[in-house]
């Protein structure tokens, strides 16, 4: 029984490093699966739930190798925040060499998985992995660049869009315009994220220490950011509206009130914009986010004929 308990204190940190708590992102997958649904509607049976599970467990798996890959090369800096030098590897509590081989066996069963659904998810897959490899392995190392560590993490979004709709549509991607969109809210996160580890450190010096692209960084770049990935998320989303749903016009005002509210968050002490796999307990964001995700789907779904109707220019005679 000791050993048993021993085998097991031994392995939670290997565990931690994959960071299946992490998993909560996946969610971005469900507006990939609604909006292919909403494309193709004759797609929706319960035939998709396997595909789906399958999705989810690839998916999962390549996060997880990325996580592991980044635990690996970030553990020097992490000495030098305040919470994550607690992590597994910064602590001494994984042996190095054992994690890289997790990095490359959660990477191949993942792809080995994904490969079981259809060549457009695989090839999402194998982006996200590749993403991985990019922001966190030098000599690119985009996590250290400014601007770029952010875009570079949040397209992991865009691409677990496509990774849900491939799991129900294997037949064609979606529109470039929704794709640019969840890209530009994702990095709309992302740079919160970054401005709320920022002033969570407090010291421009030992926040470079631990982010090198916080050497370029202060509050004044950061919020600037914020505000055109805002811009950019809305611009895209109009784009979307206009030509394909015009009845997501209405969830404008909502959607509109999402951006100062977690905005807003990012200036709270010890922001929980930090831990975005944490979110889920913030339980006002949570009923907000799920009451907009309601209102999508219904407008999606739901149509409002006299909009169309309100929307299109007038005939100018002459014209």
């Amino acid at each position: 029984m000791t050993n048993k308990k021993g085998f097991i204190h031994s392995v939670i940190p290997y565990i931690q490093i994959a960071r299946p708590d992490h998993w909560f992102k996946n969610v971005f997958m469900i507006p990939g699966v609604v909006f292919a649904l909403y494309d193709a509607p004759s797609l929706l049976s319960l035939h998709i739930l396997f595909p789906l599970l399958i999705a989810l467990i690839a998916t999962c798996l390549i996060a997880s190798s990325n996580y592991t890959i980044n635990e690996i090369l970030d553990a020097p800096k992490d000495c030098f925040h305040p919470i994550k030098k607690n992590r597994p590897i910064p602590s001494g509590k994984v042996n190095v060499t054992i994690a890289y081989i997790q990095w490359i066996v959660l990477a191949v069963l993942g792809l080995a998985i994904g490969w079981q659904l259809n060549s457009f998810f695989f090839y999402s897959l194998l982006f996200l992995l590749i993403m991985g490899f990019l922001y966190n392995i030098p000599p690119v190392r985009l996590k250290d660049i400014p601007y770029l560590d952010v875009l570079s993490e949040a397209i992991n979004n865009s691409i677990r869009l496509c990774l849900g709709w491939f799991a129900v549509n294997d037949q064609y991607p979606p529109t470039l315009s929704l794709v640019m969109a969840y890209w530009m809210i994702g990095a709309f996160f992302m740079a919160i994220k970054r401005f709320a580890e920022y002033k969570r450190i407090g010291d421009p010096a030992v926040a470079a220490s631990y982010r090198k692209s916080f050497a370029y960084y202060n509050e004044y770049r950061l919020i600037l950011s914020i505000v055109y990935y805002a811009s950019a998320f809305s611009f895209f989303f109009g784009i979307f509206i206009a030509r394909y749903r015009l009845e997501l016009v209405l969830s404008i005002p909502f959607l509109a009130g999402f951006i100062p509210l977690y905005m807003r968050m990012g200036f709270w002490a010890d922001s929980p914009a930090q831990y975005p796999e944490k979110l889920y307990k913030v339980k006002g964001l949570m009923l907000y986010t799920s009451f907009c995700f309601l209102v999508l789907i219904a407008l999606l779904f739901v149509d409002v004929p006299f909009l169309e109707k309100l929307l299109t220019p007038a005939h100018i005679p002459g014209k």
